[in-house]
């Protein structure tokens, strides 16, 4: 038992030195070949698309909206986005302003398109 010691301790600070030397190499870097994605533009697949909102209604007498692309539900919007609540809208005609502004931020690619209060205070929905 006391022969195998000596053997066990040299072995095990050489297994910790390799593992400490491969964890502390840098990530492979990309091929010269490779192009960066800076100087690729890249193309907006919903500038063209079949894009329509929806007014739904929501909780106490309120309304929401999906947004559908083509024919299926991308968003599903039953509350007022970026408030605290379950409420929607107070009426039909302000889900849908908000609605055309997701559906243009879509449109001009800006995923996920979000609605800051500033903006909801700039459509006077609030």
């Amino acid at each position: 038992m006391k022969k195998s010691i000596p053997i066990i301790l040299p072995l095990s600070l050489f297994l910790s030195t390799i593992l400490l030397w491969h964890g502390c190499q840098p990530n492979a870097q990309p091929t010269a070949t490779a192009t960066p994605t800076e100087n690729i533009e890249q193309a907006n697949p919903y500038k063209d698309a079949e894009i329509k909102a929806v007014v739904i209604p929501s909780e106490d007498n309120t309304f929401g909206y999906d947004i559908y692309l083509y024919d299926a539900v991308l968003i599903h919007q039953p509350s007022r986005p970026g408030l605290s609540g379950n409420a929607g809208f107070a009426t039909e005609a302000d889900a849908m302003k908000v609605a055309e502004l997701v559906i243009k931020k879509i449109r001009n690619n800006e995923m996920p398109p979000t609605v800051t209060i500033e903006e909801l205070q700039g459509l006077g929905v609030l």
